[in-house]
């Protein structure tokens, strides 16, 4: 059958233009080895990991070509665990959300690419001046953390135009299934950066209520907020940044009263960390994107790839809801 081949699929030498968001709760080794072995790109989540973490899910990814994806703030407090991962010779690394420059020097010389994941077209260009290869044009759509602000589908050309060819752009935000793939190719993008779909896949490091959460949610149950990280953390991301996640009791209880929150953290803290790490989804995050709408089972990764790109070749090769009158 024919396929799809871009920029992308010739920088990393794999067979679909679909990368694997490197979820840090998600996406562990089984499933960045899953999408890469269907031909996809399969990255490991280390934003919120240990190294002993990491070198297990490096271990479960087996001969996988693989990446891992970090947050570039967090870097800061665990340097140790760009080396870690390093160590196992990634093809790529994902940074997000702050400043890459302290990390590109050994990402570099371990022979990786950089990819780095932006919210404005001039943090674009920031990251083609600093080195990045490839650039995740991530729109407030997204599921889990980013910003409020640009939409992926004004942002993605945007992104495209203004970095004039430089790297591979990759649209990221909201994209689950082969409709996504197909648009993002059309705004001169090189492929698709998919995390809440795979989140929902048998691989997924999630326990099963939190994918059964994404099978009944929709996108307009979600809601773009800073609540989980103060639970979870004792404070915010930094100034900017939040997360997309379906709403549950604790949003609805603290969205807007944040300064309640502050005052009964102590002992709110530790309550919704418990229920959180028990899989309850009333009360703990499910992070969810826009692209949750289109969630309607719990499949293998490998196949959820296939099916994306499948649709996404019909649809590119005449298979779209119009044709050309004269």
């Amino acid at each position: 059958m024919a396929r799809l081949e871009t920029t992308l699929t010739k920088l990393l030498n794999i067979e679909h233009p679909i990368m694997l968001a490197p979820m840090g709760s998600a996406a562990g080794g089984a499933l960045a080895g899953a999408v890469s072995e269907a031909g996809g790109f399969g990255m490991i989540g280390g934003g919120t990991a240990d190294t002993a973490w990491l070198e297990a899910e490096f271990a479960r990814a087996g001969n996988a070509p693989v990446g891992v994806g970090f947050v570039t703030w967090m870097l800061a407090e665990k340097r140790e665990l760009l080396t870690a991962a390093l160590d196992h010779a990634p093809k790529a690394v994902m940074l997000s959300f702050g400043d890459q420059t302290p990390y590109i020097a050994d990402i570099k010389a371990a022979g990786a690419l950089l990819i780095a994941q932006v919210q404005t077209v001039a943090e674009a260009q920031q990251a083609i001046q600093t080195g990045a290869d490839i650039v995740i044009a991530q729109g407030q759509e997204a599921g889990g953390h980013g910003r409020s602000g640009r939409g992926g589908l004004a942002l993605a050309p945007a992104v495209v135009d203004a970095i004039g060819g430089a790297a591979p752009v990759v649209a990221g935000g909201g994209f689950a299934d082969g409709r996504g793939l197909a648009a993002a190719l059309m705004l001169g993008c090189a492929g698709v950066l998919i995390g809440t779909r795979f989140a929902a896949s048998e691989e997924s490091l999630w326990p099963a209520s939190k994918k059964a959460a994404l099978i009944d949610g929709v996108a307009d149950a979600t809601l773009r907020t800073d609540v989980f990280d103060i639970l979870r953390r004792g404070e915010p991301w930094p100034d900017g940044y939040n997360g997309r996640a379906l709403q549950n009791t604790t949003s609805a209880r603290w969205h807007e009263d944040r300064a309640s929150l502050s005052s009964q953290l102590e002992t709110e803290g530790p309550r919704y960390i418990e229920a959180d790490a028990k899989g309850d989804v009333t009360t703990g995050v499910v992070w969810a994107g826009e692209g949750v709408d289109f969630i309607d089972a719990i499949s293998p990764a490998g196949e959820i790839v296939r099916r994306i790109a499948d649709d996404a070749v019909r649809l590119v090769s005449g298979g779209a809801a119009f044709t050309l009158a004269e």
